[in-house]
This record gives C-alpha cells, structure tokens and sequence, in this order.
C-alpha cells in the first residue's frame, strides 16, 4: 500500500468552498479569482498566436520576448536591472515558481521559516523535499513579522524564510524597515529567501510595495515570484515568472524542466505583446481594486462585523466576534448555505491557529456582486 508523502493534506479549502459556493448556488468570495474580463487585446492577443500556430513548446526559461519586456517593467517599475538570459525564468505559475525554488534549495533536515498565517502552498513544498517547516506567527491584529522572534529561531540548519507581501490572506504588507532587517538578516546568517510577490500592483491608500530585489543581500540571495494571472486577470492561464540571480536560476531551472519543462506558448507571446504595447497598465490596477475594495467596505456599514481595510492583495478580512463563536471553518460552510455567501476561514492558514474570528473574502469582483454579498452579510 502507496504510504502518503502529505499525511495532513487534502483537498485545498479553495477547491472545497468553490465547490460548495456551486453546489449551493452561492455569491463566491472564497476563491482568489476575478469574475470580469481580461483586458480585451490581451485575449485578442492570444487568440491571435494561437490560430497563427504558435502552439509548440517554448524555450524551457520561457520566450526570450516575454522575458526581455519582464526585465523592462522591473527596471521601468522598480528600478531593478535583471539580465533576462540568466535571472528569469518564466514558469506555469507562481506555486510552481515557489515548488521549484524550495525543491532546488532545500534538503533533508533544513529548516525553512514559515510566518502564519501562511499561503498553503509553502508547507508541502517544505516537506517534500525533506525539509523541516517552522512556523512563527505574525503579530496578531496587524499580521506584521515579529522579527526579534524570527531571529531567535534561526538555527544552524535554518536555510530559507518564506515572506510574502501583499500578504494572502490577510492583505497586510511589509514595509521598507520590514525589508531592511530582512536584509540585515540574510546578510548575518547567509539565509536563502523566497519571497512572493504575486499581488505586487495591488496596494492601496497609496502605500508603496517594496520588493526584495531592491535590496542588496537579498537581491543576491532570494527567489522572488511573481504572477501575470494576478497582474492581468488572468488566472486561469497559469503563468508566473521567478526572478534570482545566475546561481539560483540554474538551480530553479534544473528543477523546472522537470516538472513542467515550459510555459504555454501563445500564452507568453500574448503577454509579451501586451506588456510592450501597455507597459503602464500594471499601475492602473490600484485604483481599480480600491475602488471594490471601498464599496464591499462601505456596503458593510452598520453591520456586525469588525474590519480594517486591506493594504493590498484582492482580499479583505472580516471579524465576526460580535456575531458568534462558531469555529472559523464552520462558519464558512453554514453562510455559504445561508445567506449564500462563500468565503474563506483563516485557520487553514495556520500551524497552530491561534483565538480568533477571521473570514477572508475575495473583493476582486464585479460591483454588484459585491453589493449583493454586503446585503446579504448585513442580515447575519
């Protein structure tokens, strides 16, 4: 009998409150997915390539396109200078990005430094290549790094730490002093780092992100990922891109060409079409995601639920303490029957959840299912 590699892993909570929203015919706020369309010349883009013929394997890092206008948008967005031959990869999205970037690194007995509440990904990735996950919790209320208690718990078979901001699921971002003791830190103990940047664009209030690659240590020292699907509404393509330095790329990539080999092809050429045609439209997106952001918001005025605006990613948190003490993953089956609202419980987040009354809901969605859902929310 086949002996599980992922004993405490199932189905993910995305795949089953989905799945449940369908069944009961719910509004759906659990998944991480717009519910509008794509920009429309990026669809006519891949559409186009695609009837062309362009329907064979790409180089195995990705079109030399596609990466050539990645390092612009870097340079032009962030003022990082990457060379596309040997610093990025193009791969079949951001997990796989994260998969393969632990799998190059990690071996039997290393340490890598999860900060729950983290996305679910991180943990199997750890344990598959053999590696011990250790958790530390964000600070609760603002889910920010505690980092004297990150640094007490490096230990001589500590490799990596895993970051990620925006921050799924909670929203909540790291600052630049965030990022200067990071950096500190991979430069005193020669720590590895993925850090996740798939919701890069979407910062609101005018906040700023600041990506790992603008800082010296880590620049040298760091795997950071990022994801058209987020960027451009396109989740469903499943293409996302790793930037490292020369020494970490080939490691990536030895991995890369063996779980996936290449990126779909007419799927990179549309996006390299769109980017050097928009190379600016990343920068409208903030504007459009506050603005759902604000109405989910203010359509929950006058309701029970407790809630901080989100500083970026799609989602918002709610906290239900003053409705009930239903567990978190309870509660999302039973509203997602009545009122027929799906979202996403905070604990399956967690190593070890600690007291509180979270939900996550996806705002990337068209205004009137967002008013609808707040209506509905409202009568709880």
């Amino acid at each position: 009998m086949l002996q599980t590699k992922l004993p405490a892993v199932g189905t993910t909570i995305f795949t089953r409150m989905s799945a449940l929203a369908q069944a009961e015919g719910a509004l759906n706020l659990s998944q991480g997915f717009p519910d509008f369309p794509a920009p429309e010349a990026l669809r006519r883009a891949l559409a186009r390539h695609a009837l062309e013929g362009h329907n064979q394997y790409a180089p195995m890092a990705g079109l030399p396109e596609l990466r050539e206008a990645i390092a612009a948008q870097l340079m032009r967005h962030r003022n990082v200078e990457c060379d596309p031959e040997s610093e990025i990869t193009v791969l079949p999205g951001a997990t796989e990005a994260i998969y393969c970037a632990i799998t190059a690194s990690i071996s039997i007995g290393d340490e890598v430094i999860l900060l729950d509440p983290c996305y679910d990904s991180y943990r199997p990735a750890v344990l598959l290549a053999g590696g011990v996950p250790v958790h530390i919790p964000l600070t609760p209320g603002t889910f920010r790094p505690d980092w004297a208690r990150v640094e007490a718990a490096i230990s001589r078979r500590t490799r990596m730490l895993v970051v990620n901001s925006p921050h799924n699921p909670t929203g909540a971002m790291l600052e630049k002093e965030d990022l200067e003791t990071l950096n500190a830190l991979v430069a005193n103990y020669g720590l590895l780092v993925v850090s996740d940047e798939v919701y890069e664009y979407l910062v609101y209030d005018g906040r700023v992100h600041y990506s790992a690659l603008q800082f010296d240590a880590l620049r040298a020292a760091t795997f950071a990922v990022f994801s058209f699907g987020k960027t451009y509404g396109v989740t469903g393509w499943k293409t996302g891109y790793c930037v490292a330095p020369p020494a970490l790329t080939a490691e990536l990539r030895k991995v890369h060409q063996f779980v996936c080999f290449v990126a779909v092809t007419p799927v990179q050429q549309a996006l390299a079409d769109f980017m050097c045609a928009e190379p600016d439209y990343p920068l409208t997106l903030a504007a459009l995601y506050q603005g759902k952001r604000d109405l989910f918001n203010r359509a929950l005025t006058g309701s029970p639920f407790r809630l901080e605006p989100s500083a970026g990613s799609y989602f918002q948190l709610l906290d239900y303490t003053d409705i009930t003490d239903t567990p978190d993953a309870q509660l999302c089956e039973l509203w997602t029957k009545d009122p027929g609202v799906a979202s996403i419980p905070i604990s399956v987040f967690y190593q070890q959840p600690p007291e509180q009354h979270l939900l996550r809901f996806c705002f990337a969605k068209q205004d009137a299912v967002l008013q609808q859902a707040a209506e509905r929310l409202c009568k709880i």
